[in-house]
């Protein structure tokens, strides 16, 4: 039987690789090439942060990490697993994508595994688009539900109702953007199974990313739509900065400040 130690290993390796396979389609579609930059973790481990600017990603952040280390008392009891331990494992990757045209959505994407008294994987995908483009959410939304569809019939709407309750602004009364999915403490005690389902939301979430990013890139657009554009990305930093976990998560366990504002847009307005 596969011990947790080899899990972790598989696990952060194909997050690398999925890394690699996003970086290679994004500098196909645009003339840009990331750069790198390792940092180290307070606790153990460390991450890599690749960043993009180019004419059709205006920024675009794909991490990963591998990092461990003890969770603070403070944030141990907002945690599973933690009530022997403040240890933790944890492994991952984050994908944002921000557009030069406001004719292409904002993407975000993250899975992650992560190892307490517990283990358990978690992630998602949504898309942010400045202006509602139906084609583009029901393809978005099919590639999401093939994956899920795959592995459980109930996946599908479980998620994507995560995803809508999740990404809201309780202080706008308003949604993020069009939804996708979010999962978390996904643990079905069959490991294969769920680290398979969490392979194919990747490989899916990058179909349609690209597809949808290849069908608006040359559109022209117009200085009044890119104002709209930055006024729906001060949402987009209102909800990172204020409701994400994941923000939370990052800055709460050491990790590294510019990896976790990554998330951040280059320009945003607010009116």
């Amino acid at each position: 039987m596969e011990n947790i130690e080899d899990k972790k290993t598989r696990a952060a390796q194909w997050f690398k690789d999925l890394r690699d396979q996003f970086c290679t389609s994004f500098m196909e579609a645009d003339t840009g090439s990331f750069d790198r930059k390792s940092w180290k973790h307070k606790g153990s481990g460390g991450g890599e942060i690749s960043v993009m600017k180019g004419e059709v990603f205006e920024k675009v952040g794909v991490n990963i990490s591998t990092v461990s280390g003890e969770f603070s008392s403070e944030y141990r009891n907002k945690v599973k697993g933690t009530e022997k331990s403040p240890k933790y494992w944890a492994s991952g990757i984050s994908i944002v994508a921000h557009m030069n045209s406001p004719k292409v959505p904002a993407f975000h994407f993250n899975t992650r595994f992560l190892v307490t008294g517990q283990s358990w994987f978690g992630g998602g995908a949504d898309m942010t688009p400045t202006f509602i483009n139906q084609n583009d959410t029901k393809l978005f939304h099919s590639k999401l539900e093939k994956a899920c569809q795959n592995h459980n019939k109930e996946y599908y709407p479980k998620f994507k109702k995560n995803c809508d309750e999740y990404f809201y602004l309780p202080h706008r009364e308003e949604a993020r953007g069009e939804g996708g999915i979010f999962f978390d403490h996904l643990n079905t005690g069959q490991w294969d199974k769920d680290f398979s389902f969490v392979k194919d939301v990747g490989i899916n979430t990058l179909e349609a990313i690209s597809q949808i990013v290849k069908k608006h890139k040359d559109q022209s657009w117009t200085l009044e739509e890119k104002e709209q554009q930055l006024i729906k990305r001060g949402r987009y930093v209102e909800f990172n900065l204020i409701w994400d976990k994941g923000t939370l998560f990052g800055l709460k366990t050491g990790g590294s400040t510019e990896a976790i504002l990554m998330s951040m847009p280059p320009t945003a307005k607010w009116t």
